[in-house]
């Protein structure tokens, strides 16, 4: 196999980078290649955001803007894109964006290491916010920003410097130049390359294969099933930057136009592997808006930029947010090989602790997730110690129907009680043809403790976790009721919505 070229657009110009491994990091080329060190690594697994830097990609004929964690980003997945670093916000006069200005007018900055990272932050929400005639208020702002920590707790002139950009004279990009060299790289990628087809001698195939149909995707997962399989790459990231993993060949999901779409049916959404988590969350969003708060909270706007919710499925940690929700809203899985398709109930993919049962030869295609039905009352709680941007310890979603007060359906999936994403069988057992009612949620709690046996480890004691799962099917039945006021939900600091 033979290292493909990237290229990709800063700073008006084509950037070109020859005999980068499949494995390299963004944030490593930015750094020890192009001495771009403004861009810091704090944590090197996508968690603190000091490493943020933004992607543009050609939408048609504008520009989608995404911040992302480039400690755990890999630099062969930009090709084709372009990029900004807190390098490239200065005017040619050295005059600061606005970005830039803020933070200086409102002191957000203590020591400084977080700050560039803050800053690209606030960029991403300047291009696709504020460029656009949007206001940018104290909760967007506190809510895109949820994936960049300040060790210093200097959060508040944080907010107000992101509230108060609209201030400065406004920069804008030219977008219509930007999307011509896009178009162009895409010309010339597919001129040169194949656009990430497989080709038929392995030795002169390219390490990084980013098919850009689904045909090519099965074709490469047919000839290289050895190759590291990526989508977003947030937990591939991880194996890096921290398990010290090196990779012969990576095989991309996300330039596969038919897996990036996201399609709305009578009965379903049929969601694409390679749709980012934002545009998933969003989709979900659309048709249950109680999710918006959990859809937030699964991780940082630059981890959910990057990552995918195909990604997040056929990974199949047992703490992975996503596959509890799912499972209770009764989601199915679609796989593919050049053999054909089959389809899942999605707790059905996995066999154990990371494994599944996909073939050598398959891939997460879709996720397919009913429409809310008449009647349905549908929650998920994730259960963590920072209230943002964290991984869980308990995460418990249900959904339920009642027919006169009998419990006529009930779908129960739960996160960090097993060695893979579960469906809580017993307890759905226990209050299918049950008339719904305080002590019945009582029975379903201790239900809910007698059917897991959890384990101890960093996040929680197993019999704190026993203790929530319990106390969180209370939880349910009280909001099931009509109470809001028992959740950080329903809680706002005065001038919150500033």
């Amino acid at each position: 196999m033979n290292t493909q070229p990237i290229r990709f657009i800063r700073r008006g110009a084509v950037v070109a980078l020859d005999a980068v491994p499949p494995d390299r990091t963004l944030l490593e080329v930015l750094r020890e290649d192009l001495a771009c060190t403004g861009t810091k690594e704090g944590c090197g697994e996508g968690d603190c955001g000091a490493c943020t830097v933004v992607l543009g990609e050609r939408q048609d004929d504008g520009i989608t803007y995404r911040a992302v964690n480039s400690c755990i980003r890999l630099a062969h997945s930009i090709d084709g894109l372009a990029l900004w670093t807190v390098e490239d916000l200065a005017g040619p006069d050295g005059g600061l964006h606005p970005a830039q200005q803020a933070m200086v007018q409102c002191n957000g900055s203590q020591c400084g290491f977080c700050t560039p990272g803050f800053v690209m932050s606030l960029f991403g929400m300047y291009q696709n916010h504020f460029a656009r005639g949007h206001t940018i208020s104290r909760a967007l702002a506190q809510e895109e920003l949820s994936g960049n920590l300040c060790r210093c707790t200097g959060y508040r002139p944080i907010l107000e410097a992101a509230c108060s950009m609209a201030m400065y004279p406004q920069v804008a990009l030219d977008e219509g130049a930007l999307v011509a060299q896009l178009r162009q790289l895409e010309q010339t990628e597919a001129a040169t390359t194949g656009a990430g087809r497989p080709g038929k001698n392995p030795a002169t195939a390219p390490t990084y294969l980013a098919p850009r149909t689904l045909a090519d995707l099965l074709e490469a997962r047919a000839a290289y099933p050895a190759a590291q399989v990526v989508a977003g790459c947030t937990d591939v990231g991880l194996w890096v930057t921290k398990m010290h993993e090196q990779f012969a060949a990576v095989l991309d999901v996300t330039r596969v136009a038919e897996l990036r779409r996201i399609e709305r049916y009578p009965h379903h959404v049929a969601i694409g592997a390679a749709a980012s988590l934002t545009e998933a969350f969003a989709a979900l969003v659309d048709t249950r808006a109680q999710l918006k708060t959990f859809a937030n909270r699964f991780a940082g706007l630059p981890v959910r930029n990057a990552g995918t919710l195909g990604g997040n499925v056929a990974n199949g940690s047992p703490i992975g947010d996503s596959m509890p929700l799912l499972i209770a809203l009764g989601a199915n899985v679609v796989l593919m090989s050049r053999r054909g398709h089959r389809e899942m109930p999605l707790e059905a993919l996995y066999t154990g602790y990371r494994q599944n049962v996909m073939a050598a030869d398959e891939v997460l295609a879709w996720i397919k997730v009913p429409l809310p039905v008449a009647g349905e009352f549908s929650r998920v709680y994730k259960i963590s110690k920072r209230f943002d941007d964290d991984i869980s310890a308990i995460c418990l979603a249900l959904s339920l129907r009642l027919d006169d007060g009998i419990v006529s359906f009930i779908s129960i999936g739960v996160g960090g009680v097993a060695a893979t994403p579960v469906r809580a069988v017993r307890t759905q057992q226990a209050l299918l043809g049950q008339r719904w009612s305080r002590e019945l949620a009582h029975t379903a709690a201790q239900a809910l403790r007698d059917e897991f046996q959890p384990i101890s480890d960093m996040r929680a004691s197993a019999a704190y976790r026993s203790t929530v799962l319990g106390n969180l099917m209370q939880r349910f039945w009280l909001e099931s009721q009509g109470e809001t006021a028992i959740n950080l939900e329903s809680f706002a600091l005065q001038g919150d919505a500033a």
